[in-house]
């Protein structure tokens, strides 16, 4: 795989160049990827997971990424991944893996369709460990356009939030640093107030996936088990911050929100549910 420093680079000069209006239809395959056990205990610690042989069901996003953005950087992706918002993700774990597993990894795009702010799609992952499937995801990312339809777009649902904060979460202010030492997602906008201030954020923010982990983390318990992990991502968490991590079971479904430390603004929603 390319490095991912040169495929930064290439987001920023292709950040300028003209685009299609179509998804490429190729994928990208990662055969056989080797899990590097410092590499995992990093992870799981920057995450907040216990130190185990198990892969916690968002680092295979991880070994993912490399390809997610040479296909969003390559000329032939209808927009500059400098201006994607990551706004759900959907992992669904169907057995456990192991760090002595040698999964093969593809990534595709797909569904380019509307949504009220304007266009949304998908990147797709799927891990597999022989011609088993393991586990897959889907990233869903918003393309923002002026003139968007207000009402376009699937019809969201509003799960009933928690809204007591079970578990407290102190967000030291170099977490987006340490998260991209191992992530590999180096976005300016995670690691200095400088970064974000040049994307108009006023300070640094905490990754989308390390936020998806780290309510993951606390709910360690639960996992192991084949499992449908989803998230939207709401509002951006300012680092450092202090959060809460509400939670509430509905039947078999574990639903939980991260929320901020005045416990008004809502930073993530999602659920944990077993597959069938």
């Amino acid at each position: 795989m390319r490095a991912l420093g040169g495929l930064y680079a290439r987001a920023l000069i292709g950040a300028a160049l003209p685009h299609g209006d179509a998804l490429p239809e190729q994928k990208l395959e990662l055969p056989d990827a080797e899990i590097d056990r410092e590499h995992l205990a990093a992870y799981d610690r920057v995450c907040g997971f216990r130190v185990t042989e198990r892969l916690p069901p968002t680092y295979l996003h991880v070994l993912a990424f490399p390809l997610a953005m040479e296909l969003m950087t390559a000329r032939s992706f209808p927009f500059s991944v400098l201006g994607l918002v990551h706004i759900a993700n959907v992992i669904e774990e169907i057995r456990p893996v192991a760090a002595t597993d040698r999964p093969s990894l593809r990534v595709w795009a797909q569904d380019l369709r509307a949504h009220r702010r304007g266009r949304q799609f998908d990147v797709v992952a799927e891990a597999r460990a022989g011609d088993e499937l393991v586990w897959t995801e889907r990233s869903t990312y918003l393309r923002r356009e002026s003139g968007a339809d207000g009402n376009a777009g699937r019809p969201e649902r509003k799960p009933e939030l928690p809204a007591d904060a079970g578990v407290r979460l102190s967000v030291a202010g170099d977490v987006g640093r340490r998260y991209a030492a191992v992530s590999g997602d180096r976005n300016p906008i995670h690691l200095s107030g400088v970064g974000a201030r040049l994307f108009g954020i006023r300070g640094p923010i905490a990754h989308g996936m390390w936020m998806k982990a780290r309510c993951l983390a606390a709910f360690e318990e639960l996992l192991g088990q084949p499992a449908r992990y989803a998230v939207s991502f709401k509002q951006p968490l300012r680092i450092p911050a202090r959060a809460g991590l509400a939670s509430a079971r509905h039947g078999d479904q574990l639903v939980f929100a991260l929320r901020g430390g005045d416990g008004d603004r809502i930073h993530l929603t999602g659920s944990i549910e077993p597959l069938r």
